[in-house]
């Protein structure tokens, strides 16, 4: 009875939530340890954090530029394919879909699953198959709620903001309270240059970067976005400054109740360990509180994520299938629900700290390719006047910070960056045997016709199918 489309439910608040919410999550509560292990000391391990905090100004920055000028839904993706042309941008999707998200999701969830397990089995370890099962739980909650309605996942959005902010704050008073009465020891040779190592640095970046991702969501859900010409830079700008001041107090509070072999030593920093140095009495309402934070990146995550499956579909670089809206819930569930195989199997195998590599290579490298893009933009089209605009200085700056960082990987950990690599690479056959349209030779003419002639009719039997059982149809009103 009405026409089914994304609606623009995403106000200022909403959108300031939606950054809040997927940049604090597992990361300040898991990437500590990271930071500490790679930068070598307590001194340099503070200077990574800040320096991760100013790079994502500058990105938000130049995201927000982007998403003034490019007014389609998307994020990384629709940038890249606006600026950069269409095999750059498939080949992100291509590692997005199979590597990046999947393995950031499973991160999330595997710290939401420990967090929450935490206060039932202090002093001792969670088992893992516990916590996976747990993570598996919550991971399901969110996707479903998705699936289900926009309004109430971005209501739990905003709701869970307040949560994360509450959390930081029990880590950071503690912390604060024991350094104003003195106790300095853990600031001792907080800048010891033999504990250095510089082929490391990388490896710190990643886990302090990843703390900090998060800041480019709002490009992901655009055209559901409010106002967004003013709302995007305003809440971009707002929201990173929050989150720099927090997460510096945070690390702070850490080193002054924990030494730095107690931070080494947890994988879950704000734990019981942080807690039953700090305040006794909260050592099962922290771990819960943290657990809940990570359940709302889980809910960012998802709620942008399946936009750029749904806008990749729209612009003809998905199946067709994934370009749907449920008729009565107006929710893009094919995309929301597509996610859920690989992440299932990324938990049950797979390790916090490796995962986070792994996905860390391809998701700098398209980052810095997007605001490259920008760059690039800006040259083409001098007569648009964006509404929005950063110094040049920024772009360039962010974009040669975040390839040369890629590029040091190589160094700091050969093996789980080169499987990332691999992962990127082979979407080029994919491309060029299924997206890319004009073959140059007869036989590759005759087989490409093969294989349509093949797949279409059956890929057009299951779209048919799967519609009718997910009863989603085709976008009916442009929205950008």
């Amino acid at each position: 009875e009405e026409a089914v489309f994304l609606r623009k439910k995403i106000t200022l608040l909403r959108a300031f939530s939606l950054l809040i919410g997927s940049m604090v999550g597992s990361g300040i509560f898991i990437s500590p340890k990271g930071v500490l292990k790679n930068s070598g000391t307590v001194g340099f391990s503070l200077v990574v954090w800040f320096a991760c905090g100013l790079l994502s100004m500058f990105g938000a920055l130049c995201y927000a530029e982007l998403g003034t000028r490019i007014t389609k839904s998307g994020g990384h993706y629709i940038y890249i394919l606006e600026t950069l042309g269409p095999l750059p941008s498939f080949l992100f999707l291509w590692a997005e879909f199979f590597a990046i998200r999947p393995a950031n999701s499973a991160v999330v969830s595997l710290a939401f699953g420990r967090y929450m397990l935490e206060p039932f089995f202090s002093p001792c370890a969670a088992p893992v198959p516990a916590v996976k099962l747990v993570s598996l739980l919550g991971y399901y909650m969110v996707l479903t709620l998705n699936s289900w309605s926009v309004t109430w996942s971005a209501r739990l959005q905003t709701a869970l903001s307040i949560v994360k902010l509450l959390a930081l704050a029990l880590i950071i008073v503690p912390g604060m309270m024991l350094l104003a009465q003195g106790h300095t020891e853990n600031f001792q040779d907080a800048f010891d240059r033999q504990s250095l190592a510089l082929d490391k640095l990388p490896l710190a970046f990643y886990a302090g970067m990843f703390a900090y991702s998060g800041w480019f969501q709002t490009g992901f859900v655009r055209e559901e976005l409010v106002r967004p010409e003013r709302n995007i830079p305003l809440a971009v700008i707002v929201s990173v400054i929050t989150v720099i001041v927090g997460y510096m107090l945070t690390n702070v509070s850490y080193y002054t109740v924990l030494g730095t072999q107690d931070v080494l030593a947890s994988p879950a920093v704000a734990g019981g360990g942080f807690v039953q140095r700090a305040f006794k009495s909260l050592i099962s309402v922290v771990p819960v509180l943290v657990a809940l934070s990570c359940f709302g990146t889980m809910n960012g995550g998802i709620f942008t994520f399946s936009r750029t499956l749904f806008v990749a579909s729209r612009e003809g670089q998905w199946p067709p299938l994934f370009s749907m809206i449920h008729i009565r819930r107006h929710t893009p569930l094919p995309a929301v629900m597509l996610m859920f195989p690989l992440v299932t199997t990324m938990v049950c195998i797979g390790d916090i700290y490796h995962l986070m590599n792994f996905f860390s290579f391809s998701r700098w490298l398209f980052i810095g390719l997007a605001t490259l893009g920008l760059i690039v933009h800006r040259r083409r089209h001098p007569e648009l006047q964006s509404p929005f605009k950063v110094p040049l200085f920024v772009p360039v700056s962010f974009t040669v910070i975040c390839l040369f960082t890629v590029a040091m990987s190589f160094y700091s950990d050969p093996v789980n960056i080169s499987i990332g690599c691999t992962m990127v690479l082979s979407g080029f056959p994919v491309y060029y045997l299924i997206i890319h349209r004009q073959m140059s030779t007869v036989s590759q003419d005759f087989l490409r016709t093969k294989l349509s002639s093949f797949f279409t009719p059956l890929s057009d039997y299951l779209t048919h199918k799967l519609q009718l059982l997910l009863e989603v149809v085709q976008q009916e009103i442009k929205t950008y």
